[in-house]
């Protein structure tokens, strides 16, 4: 049963008014052929009917499908209703056709208009019945005549042409809804393969690898084998997006995907895990693993060769961890956090490399975590401690300053190494946080010695790349300055190289705002990163410091000497002081004098001290030393 026509969009009420007046221009013509064929006593009825039905059609030609279904329902059945009881009561055959104009308010009409023809149909024979028995009608009973066969005729080639009509529209119905049903599944299908797949790279996506992993890792059960996860991550991929833009980084990943899709067996699964990491889920016998060290191989030479993209040729690595089932256990989320540590363990051990789980990197991980909470509380709780490791000129003799050391002493004795929790506290973001109490610290220890007398002595304090990513670091030590009471060029930062190779404007900024305060930079750990002279022609630094593992060996070996010697040459020709870090003994000092070193720090005559040691140590080395180190006695 169709609804409100009023409610049909414009195409169905179109294909309704045709359907309409093709029904309407049918029965019309048996109407006039049975008003021609009909006796006087009812003729003028069937004349009245067609007029009306006439007028129907003239709707439904104007495209007003509902008025005219209505018209011409009512239309036929009074009409039948007048020839029933004109002629021979319940038994006229005019009735006959009853069934026949509810078939046409099945197809062409709406439910309210169907109940309201049915209610018709049923009470008017009652009542004509009613009526009949009680002699208040009388029919009027007619001989048989031909005219009766041709409307028998028409009244079933009406009702058998309703009945075609509305089995062709059923089965049109359902075909459409068949076909309908078909593009939904195939548009389910669709939304299934998308939602498992990378639209970037075609690969499988997250959800699809896990749906995998379960599948493959039941079926490594049964037959008694392992399930490798290779996670590969990429290596300087972020430069990528940087310098050549996302779209460079996504032409990149399908060309690497690409690739490694041909290294892939027809049962494993290669996934892209998301950014520019990449799974593998892979089968293997317990004595078959080297197929999946060479797969690991295999992957990383994918992403090592050079990849060439908007005429650009770009180099990059890749860095492998397995994880592998059921050695490693069963949980999809566990493996996937083992692979991710193994490829973490491969970028420590120098990138471009793969690593295998083992449970030792779980220890680490839980140590991290353990670390890290500790680090926080630590730093809320002031556990830090600024050490001062005294720095000498070699020409005089005097001390002109002394490095600030952090240190994180431990209850039971001890300290945690600087080398462990430094880098934790740089990839936390914590490190923030710690050098601005650095910074403050040193320089107020600074002027503690100063108004001591000590009035020519500079501390050196080592800054951490992740201090300029805020953009507060100038503010922050122009506010330690003034807090401190100290001038600028008491306070002496360090810098390593990489800090410098990787240096931003808003970096170059803020190294500017800082300069303008007075404050005097150094580069730290020179010879060990990348020995850029153009960066240190811009960095305008004052002094130079060569890494201890360069000055060290001077004592037992000249191997290092020409490299230590070329040093001290550049930073002369660059107007640098050179500093050596590292002197541990008589011989290295002698060396270092006869080189030209300008001053250097070391055990040879202090390691890192606290404050007040380093006080006792300033007052026994004057004492020691003639007076040497600058005393506002001698100002």
């Amino acid at each position: 049963m169709t609804g409100q026509q009023t409610s049909l969009p414009d195409d169905g009420r179109d294909r309704q008014a045709k359907r309409l007046f093709q029904v309407i221009s049918v029965a019309l013509a048996g109407m006039i052929v049975a008003a021609a064929v009909a006796d006087g006593r009812v003729q003028v009825f069937l004349l009245a009917g067609c007029l009306l039905v006439a007028f129907s059609a003239w709707l439904a030609y104007q495209r007003h499908p509902s008025l005219a279904a209505g018209v011409f329902l009512w239309s036929l059945t009074l009409m039948l209703s007048v020839l029933a009881w004109k002629s021979e009561g319940v038994r006229d055959m005019s009735l006959l056709a009853y069934p026949g104009v509810l078939i046409f308010a099945a197809i062409l009409g709406n439910k309210i208009l169907f109940i309201s023809l049915l209610i018709f149909m049923v009470g008017y024979p009652t009542l004509l019945g009613i009526l009949t028995l009680t002699g208040v009608h009388t029919p009027y009973i007619y001989e048989t005549a031909p005219r009766h066969i041709v409307f028998t005729d028409i009244v079933l080639l009406l009702t058998g042409f309703s009945a075609y009509l509305l089995l062709r529209d059923q089965r049109h119905l359902l075909d459409s809804l068949r076909d309908e049903n078909e593009r939904v599944r195939e548009s389910q299908g669709t939304i299934s393969r998308l939602a498992n797949m990378d639209q970037l790279t075609g690969l499988a996506n997250r959800r699809q690898a896990e749906n995998a992993f379960h599948r493959l890792y039941r079926r490594c059960v049964e037959e008694n084998c392992q399930l490798a996860l290779l996670f590969l991550d990429l290596d300087n991929f972020k430069p990528v997006n940087d310098s050549l833009g996302h779209a460079a980084g996504d032409l990149l990943l399908q060309q690497l995907a690409e690739r490694m899709q041909v290294l892939v067996g027809e049962d494993d699964v290669l996934c892209r895990f998301g950014g520019d990491e990449f799974l593998l889920l892979t089968t293997c016998r317990e004595t078959d693993q080297e197929r999946v060290r060479a797969l690991a191989g295999a992957l990383i030479s994918a992403a090592s060769t050079p990849f060439y993209i908007m005429q650009n040729q770009i180099d990059i690595s890749g860095s492998v961890g397995i994880a592998l089932a059921p050695q490693h256990g069963s949980d999809y989320g566990q493996l996937c956090r083992y692979a991710d540590m193994a490829m973490y363990q491969a970028k420590a051990d120098g990138r471009n490399v793969y690593r295998i789980y083992h449970e030792d990197m779980s220890r680490a991980g839980v140590d991290k975590f353990n670390l890290m909470k500790s680090l926080r509380c630590a730093l809320n709780q002031q556990q830090f401690h600024l050490y001062y490791q005294p720095r000498i000129s070699l020409d005089s003799g005097c001390i002109n300053g002394a490095e600030a050391l952090i240190r994180w002493p431990q209850a039971g004795g001890g300290y945690i190494p600087p080398d462990e929790f430094i880098p934790l506290a740089e990839s936390s973001g914590l490190i923030a946080e710690i050098g601005d109490w650095v910074v403050r610290e040193a320089c107020q220890a600074c002027a503690r010695w100063r108004a001591q007398g000590y009035r020519n002595l500079q501390v050196a304090v080592n800054l951490s790349y992740v201090q300029f990513r805020d953009g507060r670091l100038a503010n922050t030590v122009r506010q330690a300055l003034n807090e401190a009471g100290l001038p600028g060029d008491a306070l002496e930062l360090e810098l390593t190289e990489s800090m410098l190779i990787g240096e931003s404007d808003s970096i170059q900024q803020q190294l500017e705002e800082i300069r303008s305060l007075g404050v005097v930079f150094a580069i730290d750990d020179f010879g060990t990163g990348y020995s850029n002279l153009a960066y240190l022609r811009r960095f305008r630094a004052s002094s130079l410091k060569i890494d201890r593992s360069f000055v060290s060996p001077l004592g037992q070996s000249r191997r290092d000497r020409p490299l230590v010697q070329a040093i001290i040459q550049m930073a002369g020709s660059l107007g640098l002081r050179a500093v050596a870090e590292g002197v541990e003994d008589q011989e290295t000092l002698a060396q270092l004098k006869e080189l030209g070193c300008a001053e250097a720090q070391g055990f040879f005559w202090s390691g890192a001290l606290p404050e007040a040691d380093f006080i006792h140590w300033l007052q026994d080395y004057a004492n020691h030393h003639g007076g040497c180190l600058p005393h506002s006695s001698e100002l």
